[in-house]
């Protein structure tokens, strides 16, 4: 496995268009020539997904040219070309934004350490998240770094979550959460792919690289789902949870963000009403106000 040093050697090597390449790469692969609906090429087969050629076919470019986007040697692709390998490839929405997203970075802001600075927590979604005081509600920045929560978040994950700490990390490298968690896999693998989509939005951001590298370097499953290549944008999800006291909790993972504040977003635990767990987080909240008042 790469120490943090060497991935962050392996990454500064690489331009925007070799992660560019690398997805293509990774949803050709994954596509067979059936699900592309074209007529496979003769000859033997390698691997199950498609070859190159037969991409550029379906997506009307020519090999040369395809392969050198692979490569990484093709600057200045234009949104029609983007289009037609969206199509080819079969990609979903979020899929195509993030592929226009990763043929055109942009330039590299010169006040980037201004901009890595820590977020403040917006006052709206701070009102808010005081006016759902009754289910868990946790504020995030575009890293996954906590900008504010609820005592009632706290009770249920059993860890502080302090505003400053990385969410980020508590799901990947504390054990509580593995133990905590029942769908831990899924949920997590759910952020890998959310993460892949903050990070090909922001390919400048050394710290959200960072901490990709950090992560992938520490716990093999994100390793392995990094490569994996997939993007998801953040979507409605189901969170089981395994209280030590409460028992088994479910809740429905929404998320808010504002259009005037988009790397900043609200993750509200929802609960259905006289549900089982709606029924005992009252008394959770009591404990953990108990708690606090003896600490």
């Amino acid at each position: 496995m790469l120490r943090v040093a060497d991935r962050n050697l392996e990454r500064s090597s690489r331009g925007p268009g070799a992660e560019l390449g690398a997805f293509l790469r990774g949803r050709r692969d994954r596509l067979s020539p059936t699900q592309a609906r074209i007529e496979p090429f003769p000859g033997p087969r390698r691997v199950p997904g498609l070859r190159r050629e037969e991409l550029a076919v379906a997506a009307g470019l020519s090999p040369d040219y395809y392969s050198r986007l692979e490569q990484g040697r093709q600057a200045n692709v234009s949104p029609e070309v983007l289009d037609a390998l969206a199509r080819a490839l079969r990609l979903d929405d979020t899929e195509r934004a993030h592929l226009h997203d990763l043929a055109a970075p942009g330039p590299q802001p010169r006040s980037a350490p201004a901009r890595e600075l820590a977020q403040r927590a917006d006052p709206g979604l701070l009102r808010i998240m005081t006016a759902l005081h009754d289910v868990p509600v946790l504020l995030l920045d575009h890293r996954g770094d906590v900008l504010a929560r609820n005592a009632l978040l706290r009770a249920v994950l059993g860890r502080p979550l302090e505003p400053g700490s990385s969410f980020l990390r508590y799901l990947f490298l504390d054990p509580v959460a593995r133990e905590r968690i029942v769908n831990w896999a899924v949920f997590a693998q759910a952020a890998v792919a959310t993460l892949r989509l903050e990070a090909g939005r922001r390919l400048h951001d050394r710290k959200l690289h960072a901490l990709v590298d950090e992560l992938r370097a520490t716990d093999g499953d994100v390793a392995a789902w990094w490569d994996d290549h997939a993007v998801r944008d953040y979507a409605s999800v189901i969170k089981l949870i395994r209280h030590p006291e409460a028992g088994d909790l479910m809740f429905g993972i929404e998320t808010v963000s504002p259009p005037h504040e988009p790397d900043q977003r609200l993750t509200i635990y929802t609960v259905e009403p006289d549900s089982p767990t709606a029924r005992v987080l009252p008394i959770l909240a009591s404990w953990d106000a108990d708690t606090a008042d003896l600490s």
